[in-house]
């Protein structure tokens, strides 16, 4: 896709951080905008925003979670702008202990947002995008956590292979099919978003009962890493720009940190040569 005037894009986690920051850039190009995320007040705040700068907006709440509420999300879409060119599957949450630590609500609530949130979109959009037989664009955000490995963070890293592996496989349904359809996966490195601060929007159902522990150093210890380095990371919009950089030049793998390659190729390594995990430094 090349030219994206007047066509509509649907993004979701579009209240802040990345979502965000795509959601301004289809705006700039002149999309139509359909924005959905389950933090009620910053999707309304956002769509004022884009509204002032004058793109037509369609603000959903949605709980990516949810089946229900993502079929809600693509049945307006449709409705509004009778097409969808752009699908966005964007939102995320962080998750942080060891996989032994992790409760069952964790797990359920992670892989709900992280991986469900995908399949949903997958699964309520990509039927009605084929059906149009226009040109079109998918983008699911992983992570360089999808790629590589290493201690903590098992939850997101589960969640993350779990999106790269899913639009791999799209990518090669859709060629055999011959779809104009295309996929790209995201797989950025530390961006400066409050990813970390996820638990805001933790559904009731799946908070974890207070059990008076604390956590142990060493988690502390890679916690405070990782929320330095995402305060010392990319710029959201940096992000945006490479996304539709991606997109006009049909690439599927978007990693937006090049220092994250060497990691990526150890891993390989580990694979092909049937050695043991190397564990490797995490990169900035």
């Amino acid at each position: 896709m090349k030219a994206f005037q007047g066509k509509v894009a649907v993004v979701t986690g579009a209240a802040s951080g990345i979502g965000r920051a795509l959601a301004e850039r289809c705006a700039q190009e002149g999309m139509k905008v359909v924005l959905a995320d389950i933090e009620e007040p910053a999707l309304m705040q956002t769509s004022r925003d884009l509204a002032a700068q004058g793109a037509q907006t369609l603000a959903v709440p949605t709980d990516v979670s949810q089946a229900g509420e993502v079929e809600t999300l693509a049945r307006k879409a449709f409705e509004t702008y009778s097409a969808v060119h752009l699908l966005f599957n964007n939102a995320g949450v962080g998750g942080g202990k060891s996989a032994w630590e992790s409760t069952l609500a964790d797990w359920e609530w992670v892989l709900g947002v992280n991986l469900w949130g995908v399949i949903h979109g997958i699964h309520f959009f990509v039927p009605r995008m084929l059906e149009q037989r226009s040109e079109g664009h998918i983008v699911n955000t992983a992570s360089m956590a999808g790629l590589t490995y290493g201690p903590g963070q098992s939850i997101y890293k589960v969640s993350k292979h779990g999106v790269v592996s899913l639009s791999e496989t799209l990518y090669y349904e859709l060629a055999l099919r011959g779809a104009s359809l295309k996929v790209s996966v995201l797989c950025p490195g530390f961006v400066n978003t409050n990813v970390l601060d996820s638990q805001r929007n933790r559904p009731a159902r799946l908070q974890n009962a207070p059990d008076g522990k604390e956590s142990p150093p060493q988690a502390e210890a890679v916690l405070q890493r990782i929320q330095q380095a995402l305060r010392e990371g990319m710029h959201p919009q940096q992000v945006a720009d490479l996304v539709f950089a991606a997109i006009r030049e049909e690439r599927f793998y978007i990693l937006t940190h090049p220092t994250w390659k060497g990691a990526i190729q150890i891993r390989m390594e580990d694979i092909l040569q049937e050695r043991n995990p190397t564990l490797p430094r995490a990169p900035r």
